[in-house]
């Protein structure tokens, strides 16, 4: 499947397009081949080892079969990206709360996150059904704009594009922090990010890639994992791939990743992460 798409650029996406299976010629006429991840660093914002994650622990299947068993976990899957940011509903209270049954007794944010990512989740489901699915900055906004809206500052475009300035400071699971990437970069990044990923053949790389640069980069003022996973599934499903689920049950490794990803800029340990989580059985 991988030696029949890539990734063309075209207004401010990127989409599948035909293509021969050769590799593209560079300028000055040397065929380039699969790009070596040092140079990653400068396109992309993270390096990475791509012979320590395991790709092949992401099962492939089609589009269809991918999106029936999105529908299927789709509870446990939000449940789990919900608990991961400290919200306090149980499954349990998530489905019911997905059934359009409200639960007593909870905070009304923790309500409207559950709610939001429903929201994005099944728009996103929609756009893979329909093949209008791009790794593109108008579907991250669009997804940012269901998912963070009661939560971040401003909603639906990157830092710097709204009346808000700043941001993108992270704090480390030690208490520690780390300085954003500048807002008047974002957007150049994303580009640059986007370019990269299309040399890439395989799309799990690809998903696990971009999830990894795009948590890095810190594009929005919160709510940047969730965005990122969410365009993670969106590249994995339509390449016919299964979502992967993060469990909150692996936090610990999860935020020991995720330091390691913004202490050093290696994405390797959370793409290794997250390709380790991917269901083997279901």
């Amino acid at each position: 499947m991988s030696d029949e798409w890539r990734w063309g650029a075209g207004p401010n996406r990127y989409v599948k397009r035909p293509g021969t299976g050769a590799d593209p010629p560079r300028p000055d006429g040397i065929p380039l081949r699969r790009p070596l991840t040092q140079n990653a660093l400068q396109l992309t914002g993270i390096t990475y080892d791509r012979g320590r994650v395991d790709f092949d622990r992401l099962r492939e299947s089609d589009v269809e079969r991918a999106r029936t068993r999105f529908r299927r976990s789709l509870p446990d899957l939000i449940w789990n990206a919900a608990a991961l940011e400290g919200n306090t509903f149980t499954l349990p209270e998530v489905r019911t709360l997905l059934d359009g049954v409200t639960v007593g007794g909870k905070p009304l944010a923790d309500e409207e996150q559950v709610l939001a990512l429903s929201e994005g989740y099944s728009r996103l489901d929609e756009l893979v059904g329909t093949r209008e699915f791009t790794l593109s900055k108008v579907v991250s906004d669009q997804a940012h704009s269901m998912i963070a809206r009661h939560e971040a500052i401003e909603s639906g475009h990157f830092r710097g594009e709204g009346l808000t300035g700043g941001g993108g400071d992270v704090r480390l699971s030690n208490g520690g922090y780390v300085r954003g990437v500048p807002a008047a970069d974002l957007p150049a990044r994303f580009e640059r990010l986007a370019t990269y990923i299309g040399t890439l053949d395989d799309p799990r790389e690809q998903a696990l890639v971009y999830f990894a640069a795009a948590t890095r980069s810190q594009f929005y003022f919160d709510g940047n994992k969730r965005t990122a996973r969410l365009m993670m599934t969106g590249m994995l499903m339509s390449s016919g791939f299964d979502a992967v689920n993060i469990p909150f049950a692996r936090q610990y490794e999860f935020n020991l990743a995720l330091d390691d990803l913004f202490t050093t800029d290696d994405g390797t340990a959370l793409m290794a992460f997250v390709a380790d989580c991917a269901d083997r059985d279901g």
